[in-house]
């Protein structure tokens, strides 16, 4: 079944000076379609009353709401969907868990994973990182511009389908260059909330990817 993938994503984290519930809230009311609620650092009990609020926010303003991980909360709040950081996740048994109406998106650093999550079914992949971020460390090997437009032409040669969405420190300024490499969309976090004035730089994300 082939899902709606929204080109920009936004993704909550937690930061200090705003809440993943009011990340959300000035997200959507900025004009987000698309939110991902990112948050390993809660209890289930304390996720719930996250999610509960946020569903009722994204369900005002007609947003899809992903979260990261914790698929054991399906059902217990409306979510539409789940993103699965671990990249040696098995897609195939995750969609027999979930059901086909799930939108479920993975999370790859190479050609071969992004495969790999289309053949097995998942419906958008995040791709990266693309430069240096602080929002999720980890010791992957930086793709770049030219690292994007040599995958997208591989996907394609081998009429691979996959939404590949370009994530982990873009920036406005690297959008224009970004969507000239075929990448579907882009997943942004750090650029927007620590912006300083969240709904601008939201605004600058929307405005360069529509």
């Amino acid at each position: 079944m082939k899902k709606f993938i929204e080109k920009l994503h936004f993704i909550t984290h937690d930061i200090e000076q705003l809440s993943h519930i009011q990340q959300v809230q000035i997200a959507c009311e900025a004009g987000a379609k698309w939110v991902q609620y990112r948050c390993l650092t809660k209890s289930d009990d304390e996720l719930l009353e996250d999610i509960n609020v946020i569903a009722e926010t994204c369900d005002d303003w007609g947003t899809t709401l992903i979260v990261t991980d914790h698929i054991h909360l399906k059902g217990k709040a409306d979510i539409q969907g789940f993103h699965i950081e671990d990249m040696d996740a098995d897609f195939v048994q995750l969609r027999a868990q979930l059901g086909e109406d799930v939108t479920i998106g993975g999370s790859a650093n190479t050609v071969e994973g992004l495969i790999r999550l289309f053949r097995e079914g998942a419906d958008y992949a995040g791709f990266g990182p693309f430069t240096t971020t602080t929002t999720k460390p980890n010791n992957a090997p930086l793709i770049g511009v030219e690292g994007y437009r040599k995958a997208i032409k591989i996907l394609k040669e081998q009429s691979i389908t996959l939404p590949v969405l370009a994530v982990g420190g873009v920036t406005v300024k690297d959008i224009d260059a970004l969507l000239e490499t075929g990448v579907f969309g882009i997943a942004a976090s750090a650029a927007i909330n620590q912006s300083g004035d969240m709904t601008a730089a939201y605004l600058d994300f929307y405005d360069k990817i529509r």
